[in-house]
């Protein structure tokens, strides 16, 4: 065999968001991509702002000595300041800036945190439904991920997590507002969960992490906002990415940020450093390292996936369907009428359009819709779904 044993057998059960990518190209090979509406992939498709490009020719043509050259681990120090800054107030924390490391997006600074943090068989729980990667990152750094159902209308289910935590708990993750089902986990829930991981700690005698992966905490709705977990609980650690706020998917540019009273801080921040070296990251992106510490605070138009969000939402409920207004990210996650959501998935492909089971984030029964899509696309998808919906809801 050419490739390891368990590598197949993840890639056998790995993303469905790719199995649905590549039978959406059959598809729109027969009918034409203007025939399909593809609603698989969470790229953002909403244009970058403006000062992305500006500030991006200005530090081209700016004059500066090794500005292709290497660089300390952790990023640029203005970086980091920048960065740090920023989170002080969005936290309602003062940031050290020795607490950030800038990383390749927020999944560089996953693998970076599990590769610091996990021992062989340590445990990671994680509320469902949830970005598939959590499986293969956990597993990646020896760890076992385990998953707990939610609370109604996808809140935290805190006896479930709390049952789940063992002695080998080493840390919670959340990610909100959530991928794929939009939520934001509230104030109240990260203030129960924060308490609950302090009481299991000094009960286990070892420090549970609370994780924050928080890409789209800068895509949110209706004048909300994404609570800040550093003031909830010290042995906190954000992962972030500017791959949603900015449309910079592929440039893979994103930071971990430490709790500055976190325990054994200077340890863990050396770990970090040294993780994110040899993962082979070695450090993060140097030119959009330099163009990130001018753009804090920006984002690209919100408002547009909030149209798009409301356009798509008000088409599914219109033809039946069962689903949560989404607070926050660029995702629908409505019930599938049918049990089986493979099934119902294949099904929508009949009427030509791509979407992605729920069971493939560790949510059965349900299906996600990207709606970082262009208007055409949700335009065109709207009276189909009203067919899917007269048949099946």
């Amino acid at each position: 065999m050419a490739i390891a044993e368990k590598i197949t057998q993840f890639m056998e059960r790995s993303s469905w968001i790719r199995k649905m990518f590549e039978e959406g190209a059959l598809l729109k090979a027969q009918y034409g991509v203007d025939q399909v509406c593809d609603f698989t992939l969470g790229n953002p498709d909403v244009a970058a702002p403006d000062a992305v490009e500006e500030e991006l020719v200005k530090i081209v043509r700016e004059p500066a000595h090794l500005k292709y050259g290497y660089m300390p681990n952790a990023g640029y120090p203005e970086t980091k300041a920048a960065v740090a800054d920023f989170l002080a107030g969005e936290q309602q924390v003062v940031v050290n800036p020795q607490g950030i490391v800038m990383t390749c997006g927020a999944g560089g600074a996953l693998n970076v945190i599990f590769k610091a943090i996990l021992n062989p068989g340590d445990e990671v729980i994680t509320p469902s439904p949830f970005f598939v990667e959590y499986n293969f990152y956990v597993d990646n750094h020896s760890g076992v991920l385990r998953s707990i159902a939610p609370a109604a209308g996808f809140a935290l289910d805190l006896d479930g997590i709390e049952a789940a935590i063992n002695e080998k708990t080493a840390a919670v993750i959340i990610n909100s507002p959530n991928n794929p089902s939009g939520v934001i986990f509230s104030a109240e829930q990260i203030a129960d969960l924060s308490r609950l991981l302090t009481l299991k700690s000094s009960e286990l005698g070892r420090t549970i992490y609370l994780i924050s992966d928080e890409p789209y905490r800068k895509l949110v709705y209706d004048g909300l906002t994404v609570p800040p977990i550093f003031p909830a609980y010290r042995n906190s650690i954000i992962a972030n990415s500017y791959s949603k706020e900015l449309s910079l998917a592929g440039e893979r540019i994103g930071f971990l940020a430490l709790h500055p009273d976190a325990d054994d801080f200077d340890q863990l921040i050396n770990g970090f450093v040294f993780t994110n070296r040899i993962l082979g990251f070695v450090n993060a992106p140097g030119l959009m390292q330099r163009l990130i510490a001018r753009l804090q605070g920006v984002t690209v138009d919100v408002n547009i996936y909030q149209r798009k969000r409301d356009r798509l939402y008000q088409g599914l409920v219109e033809a039946g369907f069962e689903v949560a207004k989404p607070q926050g990210a660029f995702y629908l996650f409505p019930r599938s009428p049918l049990t089986d959501d493979v099934e119902f998935v294949r099904e929508l492909q009949q009427y030509r359009i791509l979407a992605v089971p729920g069971s493939g984030f560790s949510g059965p029964g349900f299906f996600r819709l990207a709606y970082c899509v262009d208007d055409a696309t949700i335009e065109r998808s709207l009276p189909l779904f009203k067919e899917v919906g007269k048949k099946f809801c």
